[in-house]
């Protein structure tokens, strides 16, 4: 795995129609719109922010993990405007693999841009990082979210039981979906 690819300089991934960057403080409104919104996060173990002070200073702990190198959350922007998050954490070095994560602003779902997102992300992660794994943790219930995994050549690998503890969700089963660099045709 080619970490410093990740962290050496934040990398900012460019489509036709998306770019996936760093998020700043001058994107505070629409990070609030996204993050107060408690249809966000329905399935996910994040609790919502009704507070813009506390959301701003979630800019800086975004900030504060990529340079730990613990964790990349690029801000999804479509036409210069911030839609929605997605994330690679966890890496294993010892065996190549990273876990990734995405939500957007409600204004944004049916629109194919999650779907999106994930195909620039994984497209970096294998061929520019070179990681063997890319994973995903699901709730059961979150049948859209399985099918943008799927539909970027995930795969469900089981259930894990009663398995973590989610802020406001208790403790909760988890699907497993993977996708293996061998598995990646371009």
């Amino acid at each position: 795995m080619k970490f410093e690819v990740v962290f050496d300089q934040f990398p900012q991934l460019v489509s036709d129609d998306l770019v996936l960057k760093k998020i700043e403080v001058d994107n505070l409104e629409k990070l609030y719109e996204i993050y107060s919104n408690v249809r966000v996060f329905e399935y996910c173990g994040i609790i919502p922010k009704s507070n813009k002070e506390t959301i701003k200073s979630m800019i800086g702990h975004f900030e504060r993990d990529y340079n730990k190198k613990t964790r990349i959350k690029w801000g999804i922007f479509s036409n210069d405007v911030l839609v929605g998050i997605i994330e690679a954490c966890d890496f294993n070095k010892k065996v190549d693999m990273v876990t990734i994560g995405y939500f957007l602003a409600e204004a944004y779902w049916g629109k194919g841009i999650a779907s999106k997102a994930l195909k620039m992300v994984v497209e970096f992660l294998f061929e520019q990082v070179e990681v063997n794994r890319i994973q995903a943790e699901v709730m059961p219930t979150n049948e859209i979210s399985k099918k943008v995994l799927l539909k970027n050549g995930f795969l469900k690998e089981g259930t894990l039981r009663q398995a973590t503890l989610w802020s406001s969700k208790g403790i909760v089963d988890l699907e497993i979906y993977g996708r293996l660099k061998s598995e990646y045709v371009q």
